[in-house]
């Protein structure tokens, strides 16, 4: 093991046991499990399905809604 993966391990020791596992499903998809590195809930998961066919179907967002939603959030 390299001391950056070291050092990396040892930092995640100290994160709360839910983003440890995240770490671990992301390190293990790297290392070619193929286990999903994100699970999604039923409903994130419909989300994702419903935006990916507006992508298909070419439905984006207009730069002015983009500059709108933008705007609220600068600082």
């Amino acid at each position: 093991m390299t001391k950056l993966l070291e050092q990396a391990v040892s930092a995640a020791r100290n994160l709360p046991t839910e983003m440890q596992d995240d770490i671990a499903r992301m390190m293990l998809s790297y290392a070619g499990d193929d286990e999903r590195v994100i699970e999604l809930s039923p409903e994130e998961e419909a989300d994702l399905i419903e935006a990916q066919a507006e992508m298909a179907r070419g439905e984006f967002a207009t730069e002015a809604e983009v500059q709108t939603i933008l705007s609220k959030y600068r600082l």
